[in-house]
């Protein structure tokens, strides 16, 4: 009669606790050196259901716990979702990165703040940021200011509505015709380095010291900026999903809202976020040059006059509102965006 004891395998207290213990040690020591090809210090990987079951038992710190493998939950047995850890991260260096613009800023107005006061440039004619600071905020309690900067708004609105809506349509038409692509590739490179400045004595002849011409100078350079980006947009729809709404039956004007628009959103978004802060300076300069009324042409008004202090602080005001702008639009393009990968990202980060 044999001894059911001596069966190896049967005894609790035989071979198999230790050939157990010996295959979770050798399952650790596999974790431990694939750790190392792991990106991002994420360990979290794919295992087959029986490494995962063999892991399970052995180091489980409870045993009601959920069944998660090491290579799930790390080999102390505590979860690594990184969720709340990596928000926290993300919010740790979205502060770092505004304390770091806010530091960029404090030091270069301490640098103007410093360099009159020593003697390096002429205090007369560059008076000392505090200076100017004061003037900004003077001139915020005076209408004749705040009349300069509606009408650079205007003019800076008008500019970009009229540049945005010729070239999204022409840009569609152009983008969707290969020949139209072609026949006109030629013009566009031929006109776009040409410098808006360089319009403004044909502006004058056309248009006086109006506010046409600002809005001529405004709309040429910001065409540009946006007709670009459709084109771009409108050659990076997929063949793939176009062919397949043709064979659904979806007419051109249907593939075009369903197909090709949604995949020069993006691009188009790029194009007015950069044109925004063109037709800005395009304004401003406008307005210098031209003597249309604005912030520009108050700039001119006070430098003539020798009202130095008056000038910077018109200058300040100026890098306000494209700061403000810039905010503006990079808000709305979120917005309209957030379906996008890369706002999403963004956001994310």
């Amino acid at each position: 009669m044999t001894d059911e004891s001596s069966s190896p395998g049967l005894d609790p207290r035989g071979d198999a606790p230790r050939n157990r213990e010996e295959e979770v040690h050798r399952l650790h020591r596999w974790e431990s050196s694939a750790a190392a090809d792991r990106r991002g210090g994420d360990i979290r990987r794919h295992t087959d259901v029986s490494t995962s079951a063999g892991l399970d038992i052995a180091t489980r710190p409870d045993p009601a716990a959920p069944l998660t493998s090491v290579a799930q939950s790390g080999a102390t047995g505590r979860a690594t979702t990184s969720g709340p850890g990596r928000a926290r991260r993300r919010r740790r260096r979205g502060w770092s990165t505004r304390l770091l613009g806010a530091a960029g800023v404090l030091g270069l107005l301490l640098t103007w703040e410093i360099v009159p006061r020593v003697g390096l440039v002429n205090e007369r004619f560059m008076p000392p940021a505090s200076e100017a600071i004061g003037g900004l905020v003077t001139n915020f309690g005076l209408t004749d200011f705040w009349v300069a900067v509606f009408d650079t708004m205007h003019a800076w609105a008008l500019g970009m509505v009229i540049a945005v809506t010729m070239a999204t349509a022409l840009g569609f038409i152009i983008g969707s015709s290969t020949f139209l692509r072609r026949f006109t590739n030629s013009t566009i490179e031929f006109l776009r380095p040409v410098p808006s400045v360089a319009l403004i004595p044909l502006a004058v002849l056309l248009f006086g010291v109006g506010i046409e011409s600002s809005l001529m100078l405004i709309v040429y350079a910001c065409f540009w900026q946006v007709l670009i980006q459709v084109l771009y947009g409108v050659a990076d729809v997929d063949s793939v999903a176009m062919n397949t709404a043709r064979s659904y039956g979806l007419g051109p004007m249907a593939r075009m809202r369903h197909v090709t628009f949604p995949t020069a959103l993006p691009y188009i978004m790029t194009g007015v976020r950069l044109a925004a802060a063109v037709a800005l300076i395009l304004a401003v300069t406008a307005q210098l040059i031209i003597g249309t009324p604005g912030l520009g042409a108050e700039i001119s008004r006070a430098q003539s006059g020798g009202n130095y202090v008056s000038m910077y602080a018109l200058v300040l005001a100026t890098g306000l509102l494209g700061v403000l702008i810039n905010l503006v639009m990079r808000m709305i393009e979120r917005k309209v965006l957030s379906w996008h990968s890369s706002v999403r990202t963004e956001v994310a980060a």
